[in-house]
């Protein structure tokens, strides 16, 4: 039986795929056993033409959210276009969403914290799993997982082990991409190996971090094979074994029929 790949976190809609989305999306992945991915969007723009590649391509889902990074200049009506966008098929999450106190300078942190809560309100609403961005946030984003404790992930998860088992306890995933596979990668690699396998998902972030050998090149879905050949290594697992659990996994989060 061949071991599918699920990319749990993608950005399809990027201009870095303008190229050949179609040709991508449309032969080469599903040709390298990619069986499903979630397309992530930023911003209105994003919600937009992720929608649009959840029609185009079967296997493509979506999440429509508003990353920190976008939160500062928002119609008034954005959550209720974020909601619209929710309310449609394969529309399966409220994301990308979260903190980055990395970028201030794009949103000021009393208004990431703003846009973030009012999307975890959302989700709680719509009984969707959220989508989190967190960056050089560990405590205050643990802080608002703890006050709505909702269900879903922290993607490309960058904290400690002691930060991952909170996240853990609170019932959510961990997402894990390329990282792993960089040379000094100590938290990521920490925290896969000794991650329970059944709350796990393996992500791209595509186009951006690529894993080692392709490190600085543009990302795409069957890359994870890659990431879960490093993480199967530092499990003394089969890689096939990392890519079962996480596509699983994925599928009961987002609650998609494997068919």
């Amino acid at each position: 039986m061949t071991t599918s790949i699920f990319d749990s976190h993608a950005h399809y809609d990027d201009s870095q795929f303008d190229p050949d989305r179609e040709e991508l999306l449309g032969h080469i992945l599903p040709e390298k056993d990619v069986s499903g991915v979630i397309n992530m969007a930023a911003d209105l723009a994003s919600c937009q033409t992720t929608w649009e590649l959840t029609q185009r391509y079967g296997y493509v889902y979506g999440a429509a959210g508003i990353h920190p990074e976008e939160a500062r200049d928002l119609p008034h009506d954005w959550l209720a276009q974020v909601k619209g966008w929710l309310g449609r098929p394969k529309m399966v999450a409220v994301g990308e969403i979260g903190l980055d106190y990395h970028w201030l300078d794009a949103c000021p942190k009393d208004r990431q914290q703003e846009v973030f809560a009012d999307q975890l309100e959302l989700a709680r609403e719509l009984s969707l799993p959220v989508v989190v961005h967190d960056r050089e946030a560990h405590a205050d984003t643990l802080s608002f997982l703890r006050q709505y404790r909702p269900a879903g992930v922290v993607h490309c998860f960058s904290g400690s082990w002691e930060t991952a088992r909170e996240i853990l306890g609170l019932g959510m995933y961990i997402g894990l991409g390329g990282v792993v596979t960089f040379k000094n990668a100590r938290h990521p690699v920490e925290v896969a190996k000794n991650i329970p396998l059944d709350r796990l998902l393996l992500e791209t972030d595509c186009p951006y971090m690529a894993p080692v050998p392709f490190r600085g090149k543009r990302n795409d879905s069957s890359l994870i094979a890659y990431v879960a050949e490093r993480i199967g290594e530092v499990r003394g697992q089969p890689a096939e074994e990392i890519l079962q659990a996480a596509e699983a996994n994925a599928r009961r989060l987002f609650v998609i029929d494997p068919n």
